[in-house]
């Protein structure tokens, strides 16, 4: 193997690294503000947002999450919107991203 296939692994496994902590910290993120509107707090909301990062796993992509957090709201009575919710996540992928720098 060449220095520069060698190099491109290493990066595009950085890559991936990073990116699954950026989605990791949107998913924490989320599960916070929907404990909020839920209104859970203290350890509950810490424990509800585990919940929500932990059912990232189930299939990829965002729907798992996205059902998770709506199945929730409905489940309460709560009137946020599917729309409503898939703001959420993209402007908390932004601050994900901001709070996870990669390091150089």
């Amino acid at each position: 193997m060449s220095d520069r296939h060698t190099k491109n692994e290493h990066k595009w496994a950085h890559d991936e690294n990073l990116q699954f902590k950026v989605v990791a910290r949107r998913n924490k993120l989320l599960g916070l503000w929907a404990a909020g509107v839920l209104g859970l707090g203290g350890d509950e909301a810490e424990t509800y947002a585990k919940s929500v990062v932990a059912s990232d796993m189930k299939e990829p992509g965002e729907e798992d999450v996205f059902r998770k957090v709506a199945g929730d709201f409905a489940a309460k009575g709560v009137a946020v919107s599917g729309d409503a919710i898939r703001q959420k996540m993209a402007e908390l992928m932004g601050a994900a991203r901001e709070q996870v720098k990669p390091a150089d």
